[in-house]
């Protein structure tokens, strides 16, 4: 898949390829990425702040920026739109899913974005090179095209609850899903969009070095649900980064680019 790239081709190929370190985590998780990046990241990569390049005028998290921003953020990155760019994080959450997705909204070939599969927790455990180097680029002129069909807002998700046009899949563990674990964020209730249904995202990871499960086993997850394949698929989650983990798990599946709830239940969870 051209989304996925494994470690090993990775290394053999380094040379080839724009490196972020798309690394996030919680508020609550008590990690920081950047500081971890500092300490140990795969040779050639830049840090990517999911937070500070997002749409900071804005009250939910990490919410897509505008056009012109985001022209700016890649331009003082160096990329350039014919660079193949490889993203890879140290996260839980798998949060380089969430880059590859910003990536794709913005309108850079999908045959030059890629996700590093297994990130840097399979890196690490091969023995992989790691540097505490940071390499510097000169500024680039990048030129992004947004694809507003990547994403809904709530307006869009509230008039799905009535015409029931789009299969919605909700990233959050079944408790959150359900309504029966409080939401990390304390200004939202529990529970989940009306007609929605569940994938966890860990589902469709394998536990012991973060890579995506093969087509075949994603394919028997998704039918579990008995979606109406006449129906487009969107994605939503806590805060719109694990949706993008699913995202990618139907990517491989049918080769399409996600359609994300950009809000999530950041916004449509508010009390």
């Amino acid at each position: 898949m051209k989304n996925l790239i494994s470690t090993d081709y990775f290394e053999k190929n380094i040379g080839n390829y724009r490196i972020l370190d798309g690394s996030w985590h919680m508020p609550n998780s008590k990690r920081e990425s950047y500081q971890e990046f500092l300490s140990a990241h795969i040779e050639g990569a830049s840090f990517f702040d999911l937070d500070k390049n997002s749409n900071e005028n804005s009250k939910l998290p990490h919410m897509l920026t505008s056009k012109s921003v985001w022209e700016n953020i890649i331009s003082k990155f160096g990329i350039k739109n014919s660079d193949h760019v490889v993203i890879y994080d140290n996260s839980d959450l798998i949060s380089s899913c969430r880059v590859w997705y910003n990536f794709l909204y913005f309108g850079h070939n999908p045959n030059l974005v890629s996700v590093l599969n297994g990130g840097l927790k399979k890196w690490l455990s091969e023995n992989k090179q790691t540097t505490k180097e940071i390499k510097h680029f000169a500024d680039s002129k990048y030129s992004a095209k947004e694809n507003l069909d990547l994403v809904l807002n709530k307006f869009q998700i509230d008039l799905n609850i009535k015409k029931k046009s789009i299969e919605l899949i909700d990233a959050r563990g079944v408790e959150r899903f359900n309504g029966l674990q409080p939401e990390p964020r304390k200004e939202l209730r529990s529970g989940n969009i009306e007609g929605s249904k569940n994938i966890p995202f860990t589902e469709v990871i394998n536990q012991k070095d973060n890579t995506f499960k093969n087509k075949e086993e994603l394919l028997g997850i998704f039918k579990q649900l008995s979606l109406d394949e006449s129906k487009e698929i969107a994605f939503t989650c806590g805060s719109g980064v694990t949706a993008c983990i699913l995202g990618m798990a139907n990517s491989i599946i049918t080769g399409k680019n996600p359609i994300i709830y950009d809000g999530s239940w950041s916004e449509y969870g508010l009390k």
